[in-house]
């Protein structure tokens, strides 16, 4: 809810092939991403999921930043109803960019989904006493390429990595599909990341077997479920059953109530669920390759 001496705000971001994707963007949000290096001009997107002040406050620095950095390329601004105006709001105080933003809301009735590059993003609405959605980041992975069924097709190997590519080849009045030559898709991978909100239905189905799951852990013990309920967040031990009931591979927590200075003590009440809970901590960096 505000940034502490050794605790940033909430921001995450993601990186793929050079392009990059920022999910929420706390006060002071550009600081650690320079501390990254991974430089500004090439963040295709911003996901919100709600409008706090926590979540979103930092966007004005961040947009001046990209603006000094060269940034000419259109961005895209996403998240719950209401960004347009929220947005008007942030931007009183730097009205003008060398580039145009590009603005759009997602659904709060229904799961919403849609393509970045490579990258499949889908949403959630969770439960927040404001409107606010979870995310997924998936990265697709084509079937393996079968050069024997290439080669019975008669088609030369100058074709074959057209199509393993995932684009069509006409060749000789014939068109070649890359179904024809690509096995079954293979597991990909996929990230998934909720804070501010109450345990919700469909949420283990939507973190199913996530690669990562990013879920915030406002309270560390269950004497705290009261406040949890209260102000729609959640304890450790519930975010560790919503990553044990979706079997996911890795949990982060993050999002720590100002109150809970050492969130690390607290981490049993999650591992003893599902143990490979990790406490987050700013700069935390992963790097995940296909299994």
């Amino acid at each position: 809810m505000m940034p502490l001496p050794e605790r940033w705000l909430s921001a995450a971001f993601l990186r793929y092939n050079g392009r990059m994707i920022l999910i929420d963007c706390g006060e002071g949000t550009q600081i650690p991403i320079k501390l990254c290096g991974w430089g500004f001009k090439n963040i295709d997107c911003i996901l919100f999921t709600h409008y706090h002040a926590d979540h979103i406050a930092g966007l004005p620095g961040l947009l001046l930043t990209m603006s000094n950095s060269g940034r000419v390329e259109p961005l895209t601004l996403i998240g719950p109803p209401g960004i347009k105006r929220i947005v008007e709001g942030l931007l009183v105080v730097c009205p003008a960019f060398p580039f145009d933003l590009m603005l759009g809301e997602l659904s709060l009735k229904k799961e919403d989904a849609f393509k970045i590059n490579d990258l499949i993003i889908r949403s959630i609405p969770a439960d927040h006493n404001m409107p606010c959605i979870s995310f997924g980041v998936e990265l697709l992975r084509k079937g393996k390429f079968d050069a024997d069924r290439a080669g019975k097709l008669g088609l030369p190997v100058k074709y074959w990595k057209v199509l393993q590519s995932g684009e069509n080849v006409e060749y000789n009045g014939i068109v070649y599909k890359p179904d024809m030559v690509l096995g079954e898709p293979r597991r990909g991978i996929k990230i998934c990341y909720c804070t501010d909100t109450r345990p919700f239905r469909g949420i283990a189905e939507f973190v199913n077997e996530a690669d990562l799951f990013v879920c915030e852990g406002m309270y560390g013990d269950t004497d705290s479920e009261d406040s949890a309920v209260r102000k729609k967040h959640m304890t450790f031990a519930e975010a560790a059953n919503i990553a044990q009931n979706g079997n996911v591979r890795e949990m982060w927590l993050t999002h720590f109530s100002p109150m809970l200075v050492a969130p690390e003590e607290s981490l049993a009440m999650a591992a003893n669920i599902f143990p490979n809970t990790v406490v987050g901590k700013d700069l935390m960096k992963k790097t995940l390759v296909y299994a």
